[in-house]
């Protein structure tokens, strides 16, 4: 509940301290037993000569006097509504003087100083802790001030800058090194009850983002890259790049061992001597891309689209895909010299027209793969599954010694 200092007459003296009550009329119950007053005969006004009809209007800690039409000597009843209406003038003329000083307040906030109007911690949030300093109604000096005359206010200057902002145009605005989490408490304690709700939502959606782990994108990877020194090896393992295009990007070198690369596009990129040991590449279209020297062993490639991609190193470096799943992958004109696929998984993939010379086969899972026009010459199809498989118009023939089971 709130206080209120209450007066017979503007002298201010023999005043008592008064709990406001829920109504006007008890409230002026209260007072009239305190003064020996008869309820009806007198009236309580504000400081600044307005007459109170409604508890609301009155605000902790504020000033409030009598009419005194109910005391019984006339004489004191005559002389105190004259000491009242000269005190009233005296408010009248000291809120003018008020006024005509400064519209303009410096203040002082853990040391860094902010220049703002009196309009601006007004008008917006009129209940707020900073209105309630400033607004000329109240005539109270809201805290010390320092050799400038600033009022000091002993909080962050940090957060206090985004919550004068938002009173000046209404907008919650945070720099990028700014925690919204500290602005929340500070606007929290100005009591700036409109700009609370926005910063919750801002940490809510700030959070989430974190949670959900959203994948990297483009910009993301070519920042990496071109804040990475050609010396030193640039990892992405782990990460999660599901989605991206990195299109015929130079992606050289890089580490994505464990990396989610589900659903990248990934056409005519340069991925040559990268690591994708037990990346997923599922779903990932690879057409024409650069596959010199890359190491796979066991990664996820199923429905991924390889079309075009060259895989033979002039240096002789070889591809490994051991034990990787190309399961339905479409591989198709694909050169694939001296790979190894060991124990790979191709079931139901698209070879055709696929250069596998030398290539490592052994025990990989052929079921269903359309090798039609693709060049086998000296390749390793020992303990190969090769059930349904197409060998149609292939360009050299199958020696026994690689036949299958």
């Amino acid at each position: 509940m709130k206080r209120a200092f209450v007066f017979k007459d503007a002298s201010e003296r023999n005043g008592k301290v008064m709990v406001v009550e829920d109504t006007i009329k008890d409230f002026k119950k209260q007072i009239a037993i305190q003064y020996d007053l008869s309820e009806e005969n007198f009236k309580i006004y504000l400081d600044n000569g307005c007459e109170i009809d409604d508890v609301r209007v009155i605000r902790e800690n504020d000033k409030i006097y009598l009419s005194l039409e109910g005391l019984k000597n006339s004489d004191t009843h005559s002389k105190s509504c004259e000491t009242l209406e000269n005190g009233m003038k005296v408010f009248s003329v000291s809120n003018e003087k008020e006024r005509t000083i400064s519209d303009w307040i410096m203040l002082n906030v853990g040391g860094k100083y902010f220049v703002t109007s009196r309009s601006t911690l007004v008008a917006k949030e009129p209940l707020s802790m900073l209105a309630r300093m400033f607004d000329n109604d109240l005539y109270l000096n809201p805290s010390p001030t320092d050799s400038k005359g600033a009022y000091l206010i002993d909080r962050s200057p940090e957060y206090f800058e985004p919550i004068l902002n938002y009173l000046r145009h209404g907008e919650v605005i945070l720099d990028k090194n700014i925690n919204p989490k500290g602005v929340l408490e500070e606007a929290i304690f100005y009591g700036v009850d409109s700009m609370i709700a926005q910063l919750k939502q801002i940490i809510e959606e700030s959070t989430k983002h974190t949670d959900n782990n959203q994948p990297l994108t483009r910009n993301d990877v070519i920042r990496s890259i071109i804040m990475t020194s050609t010396k030193e090896e640039l990892r992405f393992q782990g990460v999660n790049l599901a989605g991206a295009d990195l299109n015929r990007l130079d992606l050289r070198y890089i580490n994505f061992k464990y990396a989610c690369l589900a659903g990248c596009n990934l056409s005519h990129a340069n991925l040559s001597f990268c690591c994708l040991e037990r990346a997923d590449l599922s779903a990932a279209n690879l057409e024409g891309a650069q596959l010199l020297g890359i190491k796979a062993l066991c990664a996820n490639m199923e429905g991924a689209i390889l079309k075009g991609c060259n895989m033979e190193d002039p240096a002789r470096s070889k591809t490994v895909l051991e034990g990787v799943n190309l399961k339905g992958a479409n591989l198709e004109c694909s050169n694939m010299s001296s790979v190894n696929l060991r124990l790979a998984s191709l079931k139901n993939a698209n070879l055709q027209n696929c250069v596998l010379r030398c290539a490592e086969l052994a025990g990989a899972d052929l079921e269903c793969c359309d090798l039609s026009g693709s060049d086998l010459h000296e390749a390793n199809l020992r303990g190969a599954n090769l059930k349904d498989a197409a060998f149609e118009l292939m360009l050299t023939p199958l020696h026994m010694s690689q036949t299958i089971r």
